[in-house]
């Protein structure tokens, strides 16, 4: 997530405790598991009594929050664009990089996960016994997204009829498309007219915040309660593919950043990606550091402008767009995500749904970029569209951290690679102004 949970959760301290939650969860259920067995009457009533109301109740404060937090971060951040009559080239340029390197990048996801499956090193037998454990209206859910395959009436079906019946329905799909439809409409009526439902949507996008914030502080105790749960019922089964996952992320993020990037930066902005990186390298260590895009903004702002030489006109306007619409790697995180927890609970998505999930982690990922916080219960969302309990999420929570860093470092530098490709396209900026080059002769771009 490009905006750190620590920003209104109590910073490090938040992930540390969710951390030891997790070992804490997961220790004691093992060791249930091992003593007892899955089955003790001792362990089932703990699970039934304690551990299952606890995890329940964190997990019912994100499902909560998910329609109002996907409708009023996208329709804020579609109006945040202003006049789309007005935006002109540069805000045009500016969006259709961000979409594409974002599609791109969750693609890479997508791709990785299939070839390496990180949640298929569990046991046929231990995933179709999760899926009964937390079956509750999965199976029905699972059927609803298998129904009529992918085609074109899975685009009709976008646009809803009814914005309240999707949101009830745990629709998102069409809640994202009425939250893009009227932040657009914002944007085309008079500003006077639009300003007072804007200030509505910015004190509901605060309100939803944090209500994040106190679902966040339960955490610790919800991931748990919920680890406690499925490690007592099943022991290591379950923990073995957490690495695999992790290391999966990783080599995504590195990926994309490495190479994709690097071709990006090459063929399309026309600038070295040594030089490139040796310039920003300071907004990178930042936003690996905070795990925030908006705390990175000044140190990002600087890199462009001083290091790289981008025009103060262009970087002022596309890096702070680029902090809320620019998550290559928070998409690759959601993707990937979403599709490990599937093998993980037995739920096998076919290539058009795959799509889906594609989308859906482009979407998100930019729908989330504004709120701290906000791509857990997405993610949640997006999972429960599959039919994949909630519950699974309690397995990925406490490795978190270290992909928030890593993945926030990827979308910075993804941000500051749109604003050199929009000043270049502009023609206001080429690899030749970078200042010192002649200081730094090896850093010097290559010579048509």
């Amino acid at each position: 997530m490009s905006k750190s949970i620590s920003e209104n959760t109590g910073g490090a301290r938040l992930h540390t405790k969710i951390l030891r939650g997790l070992l804490a969860g997961a220790a004691l259920g093992i060791l249930a598991n091992t003593q007892l067995g899955g089955k003790h009457p001792l362990v089932e009533w703990v699970n039934h009594f304690v551990a299952g109301p606890a995890g329940q109740v964190f997990l019912r404060m994100l499902f909560m929050i998910v329609m109002p937090l996907v409708f009023s971060s996208i329709a804020l951040g579609v109006a945040g664009l202003g006049d789309l009559r007005k935006v002109g080239r540069v805000g045009g340029k500016a969006v259709a990089y961000f979409l594409a390197t974002t599609f791109l990048a969750a693609a890479t996801g997508l791709v990785f996960v299939n070839v390496f499956k990180p949640g298929d090193g569990l046991a046929p037998a231990v995933k179709v016994e999760l899926m009964q454990t937390y079956a509750g209206d999965a199976s029905a859910k699972i059927n609803t997204s298998k129904e009529g395959g992918f085609g074109v009436h899975t685009f009709v079906n976008i646009v809803t009829r009814n914005p309240l019946k999707s949101a009830v329905e745990g629709d998102m799909l069409g809640v994202i498309f009425f939250g893009l439809v009227f932040g657009a409409a914002l944007t085309l009526i008079p500003p006077a007219k639009a300003k007072p439902m804007t200030e509505l949507l910015d004190s509901l996008n605060e309100v939803v915040i944090s209500i994040v914030g106190m679902a966040m502080k339960l955490a610790p105790y919800g991931v748990t309660a919920l680890i406690f749960g499925v490690t007592s019922r099943f022991g290591f089964a379950l923990l073995l593919p957490l690495s695999g996952y992790v290391l999966v992320v990783l080599g995504a993020l590195l990926f994309h950043a490495g190479v994709n990037m690097s071709l990006v930066l090459r063929f399309l902005v026309g600038i070295s990606p040594a030089l490139f990186f040796s310039r920003t390298r300071s907004a990178i260590v930042t936003a690996f550091s905070t795990s925030s895009s908006s705390a990175t903004l000044p140190t990002a702002l600087g890199a462009a402008e001083q290091g790289l030489g981008i025009p103060p006109q262009i970087a002022g306007f596309v890096l702070p767009l680029g902090s809320t619409m620019c998550m290559n790697g928070t998409s690759i995180f959601e993707g990937i995500t979403a599709i490990f927890l599937c093998q993980v609970f037995g739920v096998d998505l076919t290539l058009g749904q795959m799509t889906v999930v594609v989308v859906m982690a482009v979407i998100t990922a930019v729908g989330a970029a504004g709120v701290p916080g906000g791509s857990i219960p997405l993610l949640v969302g997006i999972l429960a569209m599959f039919g994949v309990p909630g519950e699974g999420i309690a397995i990925i929570l406490g490795v978190d951290r270290i992909l928030d860093m890593s993945r926030t470092a990827v979308n910075v530098y993804g941000d500051i690679s749109a604003t050199a490709y929009v000043a270049r396209s502009e023609k206001l900026w080429s690899a030749s102004k970078v200042p010192g080059l002649r200081q730094v002769p090896e850093l010097a771009p290559e010579k048509a």
